[in-house]
């Protein structure tokens, strides 16, 4: 299933902070950086400033050499943390798939929710400016890669002294040929010397890079160059993850004696399968990823996994899965010292209903009966049957 990412990036951040504070700024050259008798170097520039070659990461010495009038404003980091988190709370606010990346960025999985991307966007941009008075600009594609790319091509496309305010969408299917014509530094992993040997080779295009024969690229960067072709046509299978989610969930037994009977490790497959379903429906989490461990007598461990093709809390669907693995390693009667189940891949459950899916909405509907009764009476107050 293809997802919808949304990537917002405040503008300016520091100096938009520091207009708030001191509106005589607004308009005017200036930076936020340290002294350039203490080697100072701009940490941000007010776009005003931008006009005279002034950026970010510059020394201020330098920035004061382009434009001699430019004031130098010392940062308050405090103050822009705080404003920070007033922001991401917001984002925060609209999806539970929220992944803060720095002090001004943060990316928002807004798969599946019934406003539109574009209006939730708007409204974004409109209630952070009016409530914080912040401006920023956001990029919307089917990946993280493309969507911070987008963020980044309507912040170039702002004119004059004002934020650019900006948001590109990338329809999905539309993602290499928005990515073509830009400069192949866009792309992230171009840096400078990345882009002489490309540049040595003709290329200078994001374009350029995804033309150009895989096989070549991977024979001159390594494994790098495969992930350099992937990314030149647009392709990022990274999941947003917030700060302080679990990357997995697991649940295992040591038997006080190694089992043999089949059908008892297929109960304790289910009863951990279960377990680990139940935990991630408490933390409103689901998994793509099912994984499996088993030790033997000797404690020679295993673990087998396999990728579903969308993430689950179905405790029927993990257990069938951690199941059909167990029968791909484990002959008939061999004994088992250690068996575990575990879930990974973890972000929030997606819930698109078919017409001919009745089936699983029934399950979903029953799964949430049950932990109600073992929330209220205990884990052992009911299991759904063996099929023996």
């Amino acid at each position: 299933m293809s997802q919808t990412i949304l990537h917002l990036d405040l503008d300016a951040f520091f100096c938009a902070v520091e207009e708030l504070r001191q509106p005589q700024l607004r308009g005017q050259p200036f930076a936020v950086g340290g002294l350039p008798g203490e080697r100072g170097v701009v940490s941000s520039c007010s776009y005003a400033a931008r006009r005279y070659g002034i950026r970010s990461g510059m020394a201020t010495a330098q920035a004061l050499r382009l434009y001699p009038g430019l004031k130098v404003v010392s940062g308050q980091h405090r103050i822009y943390g705080e404003m920070s988190d007033r922001v991401m709370e917001q984002l925060q606010d609209v999806t539970p798939g929220f992944e803060q990346i720095s002090i001004d960025e943060a990316f928002l999985d807004i798969t599946g929710l019934r406003e539109p991307p574009e209006r939730l966007a708007r409204r974004l941009q409109t209630s952070i400016l009016n409530d914080l008075g912040l401006p920023s600009s956001i990029g919307i594609a089917s990946n993280k890669l493309v969507a911070k790319i987008a963020t980044n091509v309507g912040k170039k496309a702002g004119t004059g002294d004002r934020a650019p305010f900006g948001l590109t969408i990338v329809p999905l299917g539309e993602e290499r040929a928005f990515l073509a014509p830009l400069p192949m530094e866009m792309l992230w992993g171009v840096g400078p010397k990345t882009a002489r040997r490309l540049i040595m080779l003709g290329m200078r295009t994001i374009g350029d890079i995804a033309d150009w024969p895989e096989s070549s690229l991977v024979d001159m960067f390594g494994e790098y160059g495969r992930e350099l072709a992937q990314r030149a046509r647009g392709e990022d299978e990274r999941m947003v993850v917030t700060e302080h989610e679990a990357k997995s969930m697991s649940q295992e037994t040591t038997f006080a004696r190694d089992v043999r009977d089949d059908k008892a490790l297929e109960r304790t497959v289910r009863q951990l399968a279960s377990e680990v379903a139940g935990y991630l429906r408490k933390s409103d989490l689901a998994g793509s990823t099912i994984r499996l461990k088993l030790r033997w007598p000797d404690f020679t461990t295993l673990t087998r996994q396999t990728t579903l093709s969308q993430r689950t809390d179905d405790e029927v669907e993990i257990t069938r899965t951690a199941l059909l693995l167990l029968s791909s390693v484990r002959k008939p009667g061999q004994a088992v010292r250690l068996i575990g189940v575990g879930v990974s891949g973890l972000g929030y459950p997606i819930r698109q209903l078919e017409l001919w899916d009745l089936s699983r909405e029934k399950s979903r509907r029953l799964t949430a009966a049950i932990d109600v009764l073992r929330e209220k009476y205990g884990d052992q107050v009911i299991h759904r049957g063996d099929r023996d």
